[in-house]
């Protein structure tokens, strides 16, 4: 006996030797790992499979008892559909009972206007009114539809040739609301990566054409070329595919927010320097600078076709609504399939484009209306001189005289609040309507609020010198010591 077990644990011993041999455990090992990961992938699986088959949880159903209904009732604050209404939301101006001529009437009592963009006086004319009637007999109001549909009317093309032939441009488009103008032909040409430096001081519908077209925008001071020229120069830097982006440079001609004029002549030598496009709005320029009453083009002499594109609202000198858009043919063409103001808006009502059209051969038959207009400029510039508490802010070729702060407040809203007391106080003791520049919410203008003057070519000069006068009486009374 004590032999066989010896025997058997000599080959017990043997055995052990045999398995914890090197390559044989590594390869016993190896193969026991190979098995583990099988077994626990596959259970992993088998789980997945499991939850994926099992049902969503549901609470049982059971209504609410009334005491639950009343709870959360009790607990639920709804969100308000506005913002809280503030004292300057409750603002009330006053309301014209007239046509927006030079006089006008409010609540009874007549005025002089100066918080209308009528330019030229064509407001009321007799020979627009019988045009407009004509148009109104002919083609009633309007199509109701879209120009790409339905809505094309031949007075329409004839207005868009007009226009064209006006400034001196290949093609126009025209748009049913001014506005929309701006914000519709932007985002028609700028898309998302596309570089735009725009002056700090342009107006709202063009600060939201920038933001529809999410194109990379950067603002340079206002009116100051030393300052787009470093913008021009570091935006071209920054983008190393600049020659394969768009590139535009956008400004207005006359500043709605200042009164300033653009130095176009400067704003093209720049442009073609670092090879960007200009976009020019002319809404307060054109039918109101130049010799003849073709905009800034004609103001600063450079010919209109170093302008890739010019918008312009026809609701100031041309005493009309709607918008147009002037440039070369593909251009035009170009937004008569992307602009979402032309493709998705009824057009024009007929016997708007009609009046526009006869606003311009009014213009053009009797260029004296400029003269008189650039005269009744110099003598308000006159009448407001030494002006206390104030300054004029705007060009003197301006149709538009910028009266600002010469010590603000210290807040946009404390100066608001100064102007609209003046200009309140000259509407009610001296029967002159004029108007702050009063901005929206959404308006992201910097630049400083101000009273602004439209001057009209058909204000007589004791208006405009009423208004001076009105004007230095009660800032005195109203800033005395503000200085």
């Amino acid at each position: 006996m004590a032999s066989v077990a010896m025997d058997m644990l000599k080959a017990a011993s043997d055995w052990l030797t045999f398995a914890f041999d090197a390559p044989f455990a590594r390869a016993v090992v190896f193969g026991v790992n190979i098995g583990g990961h099988l077994f626990v992938e596959g259970l992993l699986v088998v789980v997945i499979i499991f939850l994926l088959s099992q049902k969503s949880y549901k609470p049982p159903k059971r209504p609410l008892t009334k005491k639950e209904i009343d709870e959360l009732c009790d607990e639920w604050v709804p969100e308000p559909l506005i913002p809280k209404i503030t004292d300057d939301m409750k603002y009330e101006p006053p309301a014209l009972e007239s046509a927006a001529g030079p006089h006008t009437l409010i609540n009874g009592t007549e005025v002089i206007n100066f918080a209308s963009a009528n330019y030229l006086g064509l407001v009321g004319h007799g020979k627009l009114l019988e045009a407009c009637t004509r148009s109104l007999e002919k083609y009633g109001v309007g199509s109701c539809g879209p120009r790409g549909f339905y809505g094309t009317i031949d007075v329409h093309l004839d207005c868009e040739a007009r226009i064209a032939k006006f400034l001196g441009t290949p093609d126009s488009i025209l748009y049913s609301y001014g506005l929309s103008t701006m914000f519709s032909a932007i985002p028609a040409f700028c898309k998302k990566g596309d570089v735009i430096v725009a002056d700090e001081g342009v107006h709202w519908a063009i600060q939201n054409g920038l933001q529809l077209s999410r194109s990379t925008v950067v603002y340079f001071k206002h009116n100051d070329m030393e300052s787009l020229r470093n913008m021009l120069e570091k935006a071209t830097q920054e983008n190393k595919r600049a020659k394969k982006l768009r590139r535009y440079i956008v400004v207005e001609a006359v500043y709605q927010n200042s009164g300033q004029i653009a130095p176009l002549d400067e704003i093209v030598r720049l442009k073609e320097k670092y090879r960007f496009r200009v976009l020019l709005d002319e809404s307060n320029s054109l039918g109101a600078l130049g010799s003849t009453g073709r905009g800034l083009t004609e103001y600063c002499k450079v010919p209109v076709d170093k302008i890739d594109i010019i918008t312009a609202a026809m609701g100031h000198a041309l005493a009309t609504e709607g918008g147009v858009c002037t440039g070369n043919a593909r251009v035009i063409d170009h937004q008569r399939l992307s602009s979402s103001g032309y493709v998705f808006s009824a057009s024009l009502p007929p016997y708007l484009a009609t009046a526009a059209i006869t606003a311009i051969d009014i213009l053009e038959k009797n260029p004296d209306l400029i003269t008189k207009l650039k005269k009744n400029v110099g003598t308000l510039w006159k009448g407001l001189s030494g002006i206390q508490g104030l300054e004029i802010a705007s060009d003197p070729a301006s149709p538009i005289v910028f009266l600002q702060l010469k010590k603000s407040t210290g807040s946009s809203k404390g100066d608001l609040q100064v102007l609209e007391e003046i200009a309140h106080r000259v509407l009610k003791e001296d029967t002159v309507f004029v108007a702050t520049s009063r901005r929206s919410t959404l308006d992201k203008c910097k630049l400083p609020v101000g009273i602004r003057l439209f001057v009209s070519a058909a204000h007589t000069e004791d208006d405009l010198m009423k208004a001076g006068e009105s004007l230095k009486r009660v800032a005195a009374l109203a800033l005395n010591g503000h200085d």
